[in-house]
Order: structure tokens, then sequence, then C-alpha cells
């Protein structure tokens, strides 16, 4: 994700939000349409939000702007 996107994303309610729209309609895919081409596609859009949002999505920086990786060990 690029820098601009993952700061529109960082408040918690707006990836919630996205993939609750995503899975009401994968559900609306499969249960009332009955589209299994439409149900396959948005199925695995529903799983990629899901990795992406709440799995892979980056933590929180850091407040004083430090980076929170201790530094690397003593050479020798």
């Amino acid at each position: 994700m690029k820098a601009n996107d993952v700061n529109w994303f960082r408040p918690l309610w707006r990836r919630v939000l996205i993939t609750g729209i995503v899975a009401v309609w994968c559900v609306w895919e499969w249960v009332f349409n009955q589209d299994p081409f439409w149900g396959v596609l948005t199925a695995a859009l529903l799983a990629y939000a899901a990795y992406n949002f709440f799995y892979a999505f980056p933590k929180e920086e850091p407040e004083d702007g430090n980076d929170t990786q201790p530094p690397p060990p003593p050479e020798g």
C-alpha cells in the first residue's frame, strides 16, 4: 500500500466498514443472487481485504518518530 492509502485507512472503523460492506456483498451474491462467479470474486475480495486490513496492515507509528526496532548488535 502507498503511504497515502495507509494514512487514509489508519482509523480502524474505516477498515471494518469496507470489510463489512464486502462481506455483505459476498453474502448477497451467494444467498440471494446465487451467482457463483460474483460469489467467488467477492469472497476473494473479502479474503484480500481481511488479510491486508487486519493481518498485514502496518502497526501504529511511534509518536516520538524513533524507530521501534532494536539497534543491530555490535560487530566484532
